[in-house]
């Protein structure tokens, strides 16, 4: 689901893949300019708080790389770094509105 607008997309999930993956599988507008590596924010999804506080405790790498992203909440996390798991079904996802990309490159992120 957008942040700012009330799109809402139902998706199938295959367990063990991550959010990022299933973003770029169903096109929904989830950068993952690092390509998955936990290199930068632009992945960034937003969970509710029950879901949240179900997920794994961030990486230090994940929380350095989230103090960039747009519109951090307390329950955001990196799409590239949270697995889809049973517990999951039915649940919920938030997309920022933007992204803040650091490439200047050009470069085009492609789906593994």
């Amino acid at each position: 689901q957008g942040e700012n607008d009330d799109e809402k997309r139902t998706v199938n999930a295959r367990i063990g893949e991550t959010i990022l993956q299933v973003a770029q599988r169903y096109d929904i507008d989830l950068e993952g300019a690092c390509e998955g590596v936990c290199a930068c924010s632009t992945c960034h999804v937003i969970f509710n708080e029950e879901i949240y506080d179900s997920l794994s405790e961030p990486s230090e790498d994940e929380e350095d790389m989230l103090d960039m992203a747009f519109a951090l909440t307390a329950t955001s996390r990196l799409g590239c770094q949270v697995k889809v798991n049973e517990d999951m079904n039915g649940m919920e996802i938030r997309v920022p509105s933007a992204t803040r990309n650091f490439y200047v490159d050009g470069h085009v992120p492609q789906p593994h």
